[in-house]
């Protein structure tokens, strides 16, 4: 399996500035074979990873429970 390692702080700002989501970026990186994309901090300390599935569907299902873990959690704070 690949591995990708992306600096969170700037990706996520990228995606801010580009007003896209993280969702069409990993749809844009599918190619048919499992990717590990690890998320690392400015000192390069693994913060999270995410298996990027082979195909769209499985993306779709994976957005879907982010989805609602997000705001189950969100949740909480209100």
């Amino acid at each position: 399996m690949k591995k990708i390692e992306i600096k969170a702080e700037q990706f996520f700002e990228l995606l801010r500035l580009k007003d896209t989501s993280m969702w069409s970026v990993f749809a844009q990186m599918i190619d048919g074979e499992e990717k590990e994309i690890i998320f690392l901090d400015r000192g390069d300390k693994i913060l999270f990873n995410y298996i990027l599935p082979a195909n769209a569907e499985k993306l779709e299902e994976d957005r879907k429970e982010f989805s609602k873990q997000f705001a189950d959690k969100m949740a909480h704070f209100s």
